[in-house]
């Protein structure tokens, strides 16, 4: 296994604080192997191996269901003593109740609690009901850049070597640990893309109309980086002779951002300091997740370039936005605390730099700003603006 140290050092930082620890994230970003790996840095600070209960709730290892009260006696019987147990709970959304069995074992006994889960069920009302103010949730994205090249065994001198890689192949642990070609990656992710969609989304509400929702998926695929509406998607349905309500639209974006496959962007007025519920953006979980389901084309690379960034962001802690500067749009701001950040990406700079820079410029701050390029020998200085390529953007500890 291949070590990431980022998500272990947060876990780390909530030993023993009892708040049940929920580590979310799209299907196979990770989440499992972290717990492992955690496992195995309690054993090496001298947790004994008989007082870390694993104990995994995928639908493979349970044929006949279980019910969170079977959940609750089957590892109430191996707490033997009064000493701290520490329970890694593995994709718990499948246990009806999973809840109220995690709320009876912290309240019960000695135990620091670790979960991890793959859908909405982790933040529903019943969370509230029994886990109120008891949780912290620690989101879990596919690789960063960094962890990619760690994946790849390639020191950070070869980066923009591999960027291209990263761009075109994405950051599924499972894909970037081997040396599978493009098609074989795409076909994995694509599996992925198909069991998040049954098992999160198609089962669990019931969608009769499979091929219009996916037909909704791929409006929001190809819109990736672009502000849209509900009405918008159902207007494109209907020049194409498709019936869906506003309402049907906004169940559907919900579900796909609940089941951790889109994220929503909203857009922050930098004017009126607020924000907005209009024309959101949305970004994909991984990029590959785009490719896998209308293919990879090397001319419109844009706006996952700005998906990447996106996620980069929200890596370090950024509460991300897209920002509203009276007429003129910011890609992101970037907030945490009391700092923030504002980012242009764009592909080419010498096309793009007037408009990049004047957006940048019209703010009247003294907080970073960064244009982000692919552009080879950009690089320097525009009036305080940083230029900074996209492979040395992604690396950065700090901005």
């Amino acid at each position: 296994m291949i070590v990431r140290p980022y998500y272990i050092q947060m876990l780390k930082n909530y030993r023993n604080v009892p708040l049940v620890k929920i580590l979310a994230g799209v299907r196979r970003c990770g989440k499992s192997t972290i717990l492992k790996m955690y496992r195995d840095d309690l054993l090496s600070s001298g947790i004994h191996q008989d007082h870390i209960i694993e104990m995994c709730y995928t639908s493979e290892n349970f044929e006949d269901g279980m019910t969170h009260r079977d959940m609750y006696d089957q590892i109430k019987e191996r707490i033997v003593d009064q000493d701290c147990y520490y329970l890694l709970l593995d994709e718990v959304q499948e246990v009806d109740g999973w809840e109220k069995a995690v709320n009876s074992l912290l309240e019960d006994g000695n135990t620091d609690i670790y979960i991890t889960g793959s859908n909405s069920k982790l933040m529903s009302s019943e969370i509230s009901t029994y886990l109120s103010g008891r949780t912290i949730q620690i989101p879990v994205f596919t690789l960063s850049f960094a962890e990619y090249l760690d994946f790849k065994n390639t020191s950070h001198a070869a980066k923009r070597e591999l960027l291209q890689d990263y761009i075109r192949r994405g950051g599924f642990p499972i894909t970037a640990v081997t040396n599978f070609d493009e098609t074989s990656i795409y076909q994995i992710v694509e599996g992925i893309y198909h069991s998040v969609v049954t098992n999160d989304i198609t089962k669990r509400h019931n969608i009769s109309n499979f091929d219009l929702f996916n037909r909704v998926v791929r409006y929001v695929v190809e819109n990736v980086g672009k502000t849209f509406s509900a009405n918008a998607i159902v207007k494109f349905l209907k020049g194409e002779g498709r019936s869906l309500s506003v309402e049907a639209v906004y169940n559907y974006l919900e579900w796909l951002e609940k089941a951790f496959v889109v994220y929503r962007c909203r857009r922050f007025d930098l004017q009126g300091k607020a924000v907005l519920k209009t024309q959101e953006k949305f970004y994909l979980a991984d990029a590959s997740l785009k490719y896998c389901i209308i293919g990879f084309n090397p001319k419109a690379i844009a706006a996952m370039l700005e998906n990447i960034v996106y996620f980069e962001l929200r890596r370090k802690g950024y509460h991300v936005y897209i920002g509203k500067n009276e007429t003129r749009e910011i890609d992101f701001v970037a907030v945490r605390r009391d700092e923030r950040v504002y980012v242009q990406v764009c592909r080419n700079l010498p096309e793009e730099s007037e408009r990049e820079t004047a957006n940048l410029l019209e703010i009247r701050d003294h907080y970073p700003k960064y244009i982000v390029t692919l552009d080879e020998f950009a690089a320097g200085n525009i009036n305080g603006i940083k230029i900074v390529h996209l492979a040395d953007f992604l690396l950065m500890d700090t901005y």
